[in-house]
């Protein structure tokens, strides 16, 4: 049985959400959740409400104890990129892309 949580548009740039997701995959919940804990990257507090919101959806639609949960499963892809332009010398402009992500989070029981 698997339960899946996933959050769309997150303002941060899946390339920065990747590093954090390999750390956790197969991994059981609660070292998942104390990696996240500890870890100084920005991508760790999305994923940490995600993972809480994939445990829930395991226990309360599933029916499934949080004991016996690992995370099989966790994937990044872009989001819209929001597009910025900076201003540049002699009337010129860069482009700046604010990248989002969309992140996908499975448990499963083991």
């Amino acid at each position: 049985m698997k339960a899946r949580a996933t959050l769309k548009n997150a303002r941060i740039a899946p390339r920065k959400v990747k590093i954090v997701l390999d750390l956790i995959r197969g991994k059981d919940v609660e070292t998942a959740r104390a990696i996240l804990k500890y870890t100084p990257k920005a991508a760790c507090e999305y994923l940490i409400k995600l993972l809480d919101s994939a445990v829930a959806n395991a226990e309360n639609n599933l029916g499934l104890s949080k004991e016996e949960l690992t995370v099989s499963e966790c994937y990044v892809g872009p989001g819209p990129i929001l597009k910025r332009i900076q201003p540049r010398a002699q009337g010129r402009a860069f482009r700046i892309n604010k990248r989002t992500s969309v992140i996908t989070l499975v448990v499963a029981d083991e």
